[in-house]
């Protein structure tokens, strides 16, 4: 036996339902059911009981057979979207499950998103500890000045807590519009803008270009791509964890 938010969550999230942060949410809000009743954190399973989600039946076993997940890099034009993690993006279905946005963007911020139906490897993801560099590309209004770089490399003190810019190099354009490549290694990047108009710099664009080991490359907005197999246990690495393996298929023997 074991509890329910160790067990089901686990089976949920391996069969690409959504993370384990959402299926906690889930838990909360009354949307799972077991046998008919509303599973509550703390409840026993056993492995026969009927789970459902939102009314619909979820087929799975325990332990959960983790079937190879897929993923994708997708390029989020600059459009205003919804809160929903993949909501709103232009990404053919997968086979199984749903996609999940590993990393989403705010709706002015364009650029690299990596979806996977991995609700686990998200979750391990979105942990603090885990947070993978990220790079963007910023068009500035003017070279910024040496004082400018030093402060935003010290860290600007925001509302919320204090942004530290990794690296800033030039990457093009001259006058009142210079592109400037930008990178992150903390969990916060909400407040990129606000910190480039602290130091006095104005950005009129901001374009993630690379999550960790994927990078934007050559896609075009809303254009997307199947991630490569480097980029795929790049991901894993920084999640500490093992990329699943497809069964490999029984022989069968000649009659």
């Amino acid at each position: 036996m074991a509890h329910l938010s160790e067990r089901i969550q686990k089976a949920l999230a391996n069969a690409g339902l959504g993370s384990r942060r959402e299926i906690d949410r889930w838990v909360a809000e009354g949307r799972i059911t077991i046998d008919g009743r509303v599973a509550k954190l703390g409840d026993q399973v056993g492995g026969r009981e009927r789970v459902c989600v939102d009314g619909r039946p979820v087929r799975f076993s325990f332990p959960a057979a983790k079937r190879e997940p897929s993923f994708v890099a997708f390029y989020k034009p600059g459009a205003a979207r919804g809160e929903d993690e993949g909501a709103g993006l232009d990404v053919a279905r997968p086979k199984r499950g749903r996609w999940i946005d590993i990393a989403p963007l705010d709706a002015k911020t364009s650029g690299l998103l990596v979806l996977t139906t991995d609700g686990e490897l998200a979750h391990r993801l979105m942990r603090p500890s885990a947070v993978p560099e990220r790079e963007f590309a910023v068009r500035l209004a003017g070279e910024p000045s040496a004082g400018q770089v030093a402060r935003l490399l010290e860290g600007v003190d925001l509302e919320d807590g204090t942004l530290r810019v990794a690296s800033l190099d030039a990457a093009g354009g001259s006058a009142t519009n210079v592109w400037y490549n930008l990178v992150l290694q903390e969990a916060r990047q909400r407040g990129l803008r606000a910190a480039l108009a602290a130091v006095g710099l104005g950005v009129s664009r901001v374009i993630r270009i690379r999550y960790g080991p994927v990078e934007l490359g050559r896609l075009r907005r809303g254009q997307s791509r199947p991630l490569t197999p480097d980029e795929i246990e790049g991901l894993y690495a920084l999640a500490g964890a093992r990329p699943p393996r497809a069964p490999k298929p029984r022989r069968r023997k000649l009659t």
